[in-house]
Order: C-alpha cells, then structure tokens, then sequence
C-alpha cells in the first residue's frame, strides 16, 4: 500500500488547488458542479481556486467547463529540458528507437516513482499507455528495477515503504525476497528484463544510467510485444545495443 508524506505543515489552499489541477487532468473539460462533487468540496471553493488558476493562466474556461492550459506544457517542457540526463541521452535513445524498430524510454526517480522524460517509436512500436511525463511503479519495470538495482539499499527500502509492490499484472514481483533476489542478479548481470510485469503483453530491457562515483541518473529501455521481444534478440542482441547506447550517454556525461 503507498504511504503519502504526513500533512503536518500541509497548506491546504495550496492542496485545494492541486487537486483540482489533478482532476481536470484525469477528466479534461469539466463544469464546477462535477468538481466540487469529486472532490466534496463546496461549489463556491471551488470556483474560487478555478478563477485563480484562469486568472494566472492555468485553467481555460470554455462555456460552462473548464480545462488545464497549455501553461503546464511550457512548464513541462522547460524542466525536462532543464535535465542533462535528457539533453544528453534523449538522442541516443531515439536510435535505439530508429535501429530496433521498438519502443525505447529514459526515465528518472523522483518521488519514488519513475518519471518519463523522453519516449521515442520505430517503425514497428506498438501503442501503450506511456507517455512524456507519466509516473511508473519502480518495481514492475525493467526501467525501474535498473535503477532499484544500484541505488543505495536505504532508497530501495524508503521506494517500497511509501509505494509498496502492488501487482500491475499477474507477473509483477509483488513479494520483497523475490524483488531483492531480482535485484542481486540485475547487479551481476548489469541489465534488467521485464517479462510481461507492467503491460500484459510487453516486455522491455533497460540498463542503468551511472556517474562515474556509482550515482544513478536514470535508465533507458526498448520495449516490445512478446512476440518479437523473445531469444537471443530479447537476451543478448538488445542488452548489447543499450549497453553500448549507455556508454555514450554516461561518457558524454561524464565530459559535460
């Protein structure tokens, strides 16, 4: 089960307004009467914080509903591009895109999630519900267990407290001992697979992303149906081909 922050010190106008941002997310345009009964919250609190937020240009209101504004994406755009993790590696990793026909991905940490910041599609990729920006359960992606693999064993404990090990699918890790058994071998091996653990249908391969002192930056991925995701590709030719796109990556960041 995830544990959020405590709210001591929780300010709860602020938290008023998130919320509201949140759900128009999730819903699109909506009115504030369907606002206000989502959220249990009066009609004119409500109101008040939606007026707010279009005054300061992140709410748009169109007829009686209201939407995000695309001020959230010139925000998002402005702290991905603000990443060196993704300057330098978003290139790199739509080659792997371009030479295997896949998915491929570069996520980073942050609130014990992984956070999406560059996703790229060959020729081939299949549709799945990945895009810039979206957060991932750690545990039940070869991106993630990358990264778990070699964070410091206080951040593996701290992601599992406050996330927990829900099931995605029928194949995700949901038992500690299994995941750290996982994790020992991601470490010798230096690559991470995932068998069908997020998506039903979907495998990937992803390799850690590291400083030369050991830090974890971030992870990079090819994903793709089982059907081609499968022997020597899936074992061998594509862990090859992300190890050598991870060396580019952390050499050029290492000279930055």
């Amino acid at each position: 089960m995830e544990r959020d922050e405590p709210d001591d010190g929780l300010i709860r106008a602020v938290d008023t307004s998130l919320r509201i941002v949140e759900t128009l997310n999730d819903a699109g345009a909506t009115g504030v009467t369907e606002l206000a009964r989502t959220l249990d919250q009066p009609k004119s609190t409500v109101y008040n914080h939606l007026d707010t937020l279009r005054r300061r240009g992140y709410v748009v209101k169109a007829d009686d509903e209201y939407r995000l504004a695309c001020r959230f994406l010139e925000l998002g755009s402005m702290t991905r591009d603000r990443q060196p993790v993704y300057r330098i590696a978003r290139d790199e990793v739509t080659k792997l895109a371009e030479e295997t026909g896949e998915l491929s991905g570069l996520i980073v940490e942050e609130h014990c999630y992984g956070v999406f910041l560059h996703r790229a599609k060959g020729d081939q990729a299949v549709r799945v519900d990945t895009h810039v920006g979206k957060r991932i359960h750690l545990h039940g992606a070869a991106l993630g267990k990358a990264m778990l693999a070699f964070a410091p064993d206080e951040r593996v404990r701290e992601v599992i407290d406050r996330r927990g090990l829900p099931a995605l699918t029928d194949h995700t890790i949901t038992d500690e001992d299994v995941l750290r058994d996982e994790l020992d071998r991601i470490r010798e091996e230096g690559v991470a697979f995932d068998d069908e653990e997020r998506i039903n249908g979907l495998r990937s391969v992803a390799v850690p992303l590291r400083t030369d002192d050991g830090e974890v930056l971030g992870a990079i991925s090819v994903a793709g149906p089982t059907s081609r995701m499968r022997g020597e590709r899936f074992r061998s030719a594509l862990p090859e081909q992300l190890r050598s796109a991870a060396n580019v990556i952390e050499l050029n960041i290492t000279y930055l």
